[in-house]
């Protein structure tokens, strides 16, 4: 059985012994989660700000004894120091998602080494050093790249494609690595590869570079669907009729609904959902509460959306 059908079969216990008495003591216990994460700087953080301050009220309205306190950080550097106020207040696990997560190993560790339980999400340090979380949540990176390079290379075989990276940290070069491997046979032709920041401003800024550099673009694929709000305004400005087709990825409400629309510059979209973060703080709380032994790896689909399944995917009210 998977790490993922085992929690699966263990929240259900979990749900099937709520109401015995002693699960009615342990929610009283006090407990303390700190939950550290970016600012949101741009929409999946912000989808991902949303989702811990949703489960944040989630958990503690069914755990009375428990407080869960949500930092978020623009930068490393803050995020460090808010680490280091959450182990001041004592708590009991730290759930982080870094903004970058080399610079934060040692504030991690620091938490790690104390005994508290520490639960690491999406970005992972590029030395993989697993001793310093107890959990990993994430989405799948390089399923994310290599399921866009297997869209593209299939529905166009022999395209002229330019990529819109991230920002220079692990997931990013995890993803970089599983499109290549996904054109791998094909006849796609990388034209360049530049840094959009996971922002749509400069997105857009490098969309135009590659406009201004590039008379023939077929395909454009962006880690990130800010980034490809960006680079869909830039083509719109430039009036290129050349440019196929933009495969971004994320999930968002807007890539979503141009998908169910039809809309041809956008047949789909990669999911990588913000709602991780809920997922991790949820087990966090199972673990404390109810002594399942969550350790390990929880890795999410990275789920290729198109106009047949969209609709399961589009979440109107969700602030990405």
């Amino acid at each position: 059985m998977t790490l993922k059908n085992k929690l699966l079969s263990l929240a259900f216990a979990t749900v099937a012994f709520a109401g015995l008495t002693t699960f009615a003591h342990a929610a009283d216990q006090k407990m303390t989660i700190g939950v550290s994460i970016p600012a949101a700087d741009h929409g999946w953080t912000a989808g991902v700000v949303f989702h811990a301050q949703r489960v944040a009220k989630l958990l503690m309205s069914e755990h009375p004894g428990l407080n869960v306190i949500v930092k978020t950080s623009p930068d490393p550097a803050s995020q460090a120091n808010a680490v280091q106020d959450l182990e001041t207040q004592g708590i009991d696990a730290l759930v982080i998602l870094p903004t970058d997560p080399d610079p934060l190993v040692n504030a991690i560790k620091e938490v790690k080494d104390k005994g508290k339980f520490v639960a690491l999400v999406d970005r992972a340090p590029s030395a993989n050093d697993n001793s310093i979380r107890d959990l990993y949540v994430a989405g799948n990176n390089p399923a994310l790249g290599e399921v866009a390079g297997k869209y593209i290379a299939e529905k166009s075989p022999n395209a002229q494609v330019v990529i819109i990276r991230g920002l220079p940290i692990p997931i990013d070069q995890q993803r970089q690595d599983g499109f290549d491997k996904g054109i791998a046979g094909s006849g796609v032709k990388v034209l360049d590869r530049q840094y959009g920041n996971w922002n749509r401003d400069d997105a857009f800024r490098v969309m135009q570079d590659f406009l201004t550099k590039y008379q023939k673009i077929d395909v454009v694929w962006c880690q990130d669907d800010d980034m490809a709000v960006g680079v869909l305004q830039a083509i719109e400005q430039a009036k290129r009729t050349d440019i196929q087709y933009v495969v971004a990825g994320a999930g968002s409400k807007d890539m979503i609904k141009k998908v169910m629309d039809g809309d041809k510059m956008v047949p789909v979209d990669v999911l990588y959902p913000p709602a991780m973060v809920a997922t991790a703080m949820q087990l966090t709380a199972a673990r404390l509460y109810d002594q399942i032994p969550v350790s390990g790896s929880y890795i999410l689909d990275a789920t290729l959306v198109t106009k047949d399944n969209a609709k399961n995917f589009y979440f109107p009210d969700s602030p990405f």
